[in-house]
């Protein structure tokens, strides 16, 4: 199995986000997120559990009622059903997200952001 580099191809998008499956097996998909400074706010509930990391970069998040303010090496889970939006990044902020689904719900490819 070749070993790939989280940075490699990390450019990010003019603007909006940008989603790379980094592995996908079973129920669980690992992903990078690559954000551009520009993004349009947009309301989640995902029925699959979401631990995310900021790799490089800060963002701000709402979480149900709560505003969380992010820098390179902050995590945390969001549970499945939990309204969050990302509200604002700064360029090239790179995220790594590990998505557990359900087992009958597996998505190759996650709705963009």
């Amino acid at each position: 199995m070749p070993c790939k580099n989280l940075f490699d191809g990390a450019v990010p998008p003019d603007a909006g986000e940008r989603f790379d499956n980094l592995l996908i097996h079973k129920n669980l998909v690992i992903e990078r997120i690559v954000s551009a400074s520009t993004i349009t706010p947009c309301e989640y509930v995902q029925s699959q559990d979401e631990w995310v990391i900021l790799v490089q970069g800060e963002a701000v998040l709402k979480v149900a009622d709560e505003r969380i303010a992010l820098k390179a090496g902050d995590y945390l889970f969001l549970p499945a059903g939990v309204l969050h939006v990302v509200e604002q990044v700064s360029q090239g902020t790179i995220w790594l997200a590990v998505h557990l689904y359900p087992e009958e719900q597996v998505h190759v490819s996650p709705p963009p952001r």
